[in-house]
């Protein structure tokens, strides 16, 4: 993928970040970041999407519990819109945040996308996690891809090039384009073998390719320190069980020597391109 600079995205104009549960997000590392963002970037929620329309209760089914006056209540499964301003930039963003509806997908897809015109968004951007052959011991991988040539050039993003079974965030980037919105989507790899969430390591490698793709520095609070205690944890697990260590050091071995023609001067270059902006973001220069 082509380095470009601190931000991605073309221009300030309003984006929407969408991610579901369900098939689309392993370890919930997508959906645990777009709370994330929520609760760093302060957002209100303003629009949601009635349950009764797109979700079979027996799939998804809604739970009973006591609310913070005491009151015993029911929580639908939903889908939540909220709308947060980036710290630095100012740029707004949408949020949503919801479980893959089981029914009336083009219908729903419709209704998100009628909520983001009302809101001047003219990015749609998707996140998933997808569970994959990576060892937990080396970077997360995340993968920006778009169906948007003119999008892909400005900002150095890959062709989708995935054929088969799609999920809700699929659709909604395949209905997006049709509307003519930059469409482009986010998907983490999450270790297999540590497949339960949450996975803080790959949602720390989302926010910080949203953090590119945006130009913003995103609050990280106790997110850093939660993946590094998921990777000891996992580390521990390895020690302990001989079948496992020996897997993750074949998957090392396998991802080292596919990474080993990037150890070049372009990307020695790039990185100390990074590190010098991330040291004049902490000066505040």
């Amino acid at each position: 993928m082509t380095e470009r600079g601190p931000a991605d995205l073309p221009d300030d104009e309003p984006v929407m970040l969408a991610a579901f549960e369900g098939w689309n997000d392993a370890g919930s590392a997508a959906t645990q970041a777009l709370q994330h963002l929520h609760e760093a970037w302060g957002a209100e929620q303003v629009d949601e999407l009635d349950p009764e329309e797109y979700h079979d209760f027996q799939v998804n089914r809604p739970t009973v519990g006591t609310g913070p006056d005491g009151r015993r209540g029911i929580t639908w499964p939903t889908t939540a819109v909220a709308v947060a301003e980036t710290s630095r930039a100012g740029r707004r963003i949408v949020l949503v945040h919801g479980i893959e509806p089981s029914m009336r997908w083009r219908r729903y897809c419709a209704e998100l996308l009628d909520i983001a015109a009302g809101m001047g968004v003219r990015t749609v951007v998707t996140v998933g996690a997808l569970l994959a052959d990576v060892p937990h011991t080396r970077p997360i991988p995340v993968n920006a891809t778009s169906e948007d040539a003119a999008l892909r050039e400005a900002a150095g993003l890959e062709p989708n090039t995935y054929e088969g079974p799609t999920g809700i965030v699929g659709v909604l980037q395949h209905e997006a384009a049709a509307r003519g919105l930059r469409s482009l989507s986010l998907w983490a790899a999450v270790p297999h073998y540590v497949a339960h969430p949450p996975s803080p390591k790959a949602t720390l490698a989302i926010l910080h390719r949203v953090e590119q793709l945006l130009g913003e520095p995103v609050p990280l609070g106790d997110l850093p320190d939660d993946a590094a205690a998921w990777q000891l944890g996992v580390d521990e697990l390895a020690g302990e069980d001989n079948e496992i260590g020996e897997y993750v050091r074949q998957l090392e071995e396998a991802k080292d020597t596919a990474d080993l023609p990037e150890a070049s001067g372009e990307a020695i270059a790039r990185e100390f391109e990074r590190y010098l902006r991330r040291r004049d973001k902490g000066t505040g220069g």
